[in-house]
């Protein structure tokens, strides 16, 4: 189970560039300009065989002084209640500010495993200057430049040494663990209580790693599942709900955590872009995932027009990945609960299923020689032979050829698309690889 290390500082210290160089991407756009990062950066980072998650706290924009530092103040919060390690940046090249003192304010006064990073220490001089921020509190300030990487190996040993171990839950294999996300309001603890039910029969209560998601076992309507908490048994937390961050922050713990997600989006409002940012989560994450548009008995138009209009809607947005159930229910009036666990279920068993060698060529081969890869500098790609690839974590095919280099993405697409309407893979990621033969 990954750790979530969280990157907080004031504006323009440097946190989209060690973001990048802690994640090996620019995802991050990286400029001089204070508050650049209106989004949060979330990725992964792995060091010494072990992975971890890093989430960049950007997104800081306000013109106002004091809700600047209001939002400051927030951010941080959010990140000390759902991280298991923080990395504090400051800037030496402006030295000490208020708002750096503010922000270690709040960290002293939490539990957290803190690293003090002194960015930009392009030179030796520079590690003189960095002693000023011993002021703060946190222990000695470890010299880096996130821009030249310089220091960062360093860094990352520290952070392997202070990260808690994850703790292995004694979860029994075989049964899917559901996770209920999407943003605030949207109706997940109203849908878990819905699940849950007055007569709830809870096998086993099971907590992962220090301040992880929580796995409770159930067994309801015929089915037997673990369900990954991100909303109502967990106790609500000192930062305000409407706080965007917060929402993706601790969506991220579940979305890690489980089999199957369950994407919930308010029918009051539709699609918006805090739906596409946790829908974009699962995606990174690989994981299998049902749609419910929530509050459905609140709709007034539900003609199949109007329900059809909503549902191109949605996989419009989330294209090119269409292939997933879409549900409209009602987790107050508990109209159609029954229908997501069982779509989550079978999509569950979608992801486990193994395609046998011998039927998977009789299938595609036919396909693959009536439309063959294009070819290309008037060379012919040849695939030969497919198979799956066994024990992944999604269904992962692989394609042999004498020429895998110029099999371009839109043919990949094709075969995934030949496999999904061959099997039932619906509401599953898959793998579609092609390799020398």
């Amino acid at each position: 189970m990954a750790n979530l290390v969280a990157i907080v500082g004031r504006p323009n210290v440097g946190k989209s560039t060690l973001f990048n160089r802690l994640t090996k991407t620019r995802s991050a756009i990286v400029s001089d300009e204070a508050g650049t990062t209106r989004d949060r950066q979330y990725g992964k980072c792995e060091w010494c065989g072990r992975e971890f998650s890093v989430v960049d706290t950007g997104g800081w924009v306000v013109n106002s002084d004091d809700v600047f530092e209001e939002e400051i103040r927030k951010q941080v919060m959010v990140a000390t209640e759902e991280a298991d390690l923080v990395l504090f940046l400051v800037d030496v090249t402006t030295g000490l500010t208020d708002l750096d003192e503010d922000v270690a304010q709040i960290l002293r006064s939490t539990k957290l495993p803190v690293i003090l990073v002194a960015n930009k220490t392009d030179n030796n001089n520079q590690v003189y200057d960095s002693y000023e921020f011993y002021k703060l509190g946190l222990g000695e300030p470890f010299c880096i430049s996130s821009a030249t990487g310089s220091g960062t190996g360093d860094l990352l040993d520290m952070v392997m040494e202070k990260l808690p171990n994850a703790t292995a839950e004694t979860l029994e294999e075989g049964i899917p663990r559901f996770a209920v996300v999407g943003r605030p309001n949207a109706g997940k603890s109203s849908i878990i209580n819905a699940f849950i039910g007055e007569d709830r029969n809870i096998v086993t209560d099971i907590a992962g790693t220090t301040r992880d998601s929580i796995y409770t076992r159930y067994d309801k309507f015929g089915f037997d599942f673990y369900l990954v908490d991100t909303a109502g048994i967990r106790r609500k937390n000192k930062v305000t709900e409407d706080l965007e961050f917060y929402s993706v922050m601790r969506s991220i713990r579940a979305i890690e955590n489980s089999d199957v997600c369950i994407l919930m989006i308010d029918a009051t409002r539709g699609i918006e872009a805090q739906d596409m940012n946790i829908f974009q989560l699962i995606q990174k994450n690989q994981k299998s995932f049902v749609v419910v548009v929530n509050k459905w008995d609140l709709v007034e138009d539900k003609s199949p027009i109007a329900i059809k209009t909503f549902e191109n809607a949605i996989r419009e947005r989330m294209a090119p990945f269409v292939d997933f159930p879409l549900i409209f229910a009602s987790a107050l009036t508990k109209q159609r609960i029954f229908k997501v666990l069982e779509q989550a279920k079978q999509v569950y068993l979608n992801r486990t299923q193994k395609i046998g060698t011998t039927k998977l060529n009789e299938v595609m081969l036919p396909i693959i020689e009536a439309t063959p890869p294009p070819s290309i500098k008037g060379k012919y790609i040849k695939i030969k032979y497919c198979s799956q690839v066994p024990n992944t974590q999604i269904p992962t095919f692989v394609f042999y050829a004498n020429l895998p280099q110029y099999v371009k993405e839109p043919y990949r697409r094709f075969l995934e698309n030949k496999i999904r309407s061959n099997w039932q893979l619906t509401g599953c990621p898959i793998n579609v690889f092609v390799r020398q033969k």
